[in-house]
């Protein structure tokens, strides 16, 4: 299994009509980057939400929540959501918001070209 393609088709329902984002294949996966930053994800079938440092134990205290951990070194800021905390699409919705806020407070990465 690749990623959870399903999760992406909703995904892409509920956030047809905000912000731009761009799709990138990414950890085996796929995210969702709001001007070059990624915001939130699927690696298999979790949902990877980028929330800070600030939010991180907030959020790892949610169920379902873990810390994000693909390669034996967790990521502060991030978290692994398991299927089971985004079964509705409320629950979804909410945890895809947090990394929408999250990644709308990061300046906008800049295409640069080397040697310019």
């Amino acid at each position: 299994m690749a990623y959870d393609e399903g999760l992406e088709a909703r995904i892409d329902e509920i956030t047809d009509g905000w912000e731009s984002y761009e799709k990138k294949k990414m950890f085996g996966g796929i995210c969702y980057l709001r001007s070059g930053n990624m915001a939130f994800g699927i690696w298999k079938d979790y949902l990877i939400v980028r929330c800070g440092r600030d939010r991180h134990t907030e959020c790892l205290r949610q169920e379902h929540a873990k810390a994000f951990d693909v390669t034996g070194k967790p990521m502060s800021g991030w978290v692994m959501v398991a299927p089971e905390g985004v079964g509705d699409d409320s629950e979804l919705t909410k945890w895809i918001r947090t990394g929408d806020e999250y990644s709308a407070s990061l300046p906008s990465k800049k295409l640069t070209l080397k040697g310019r």
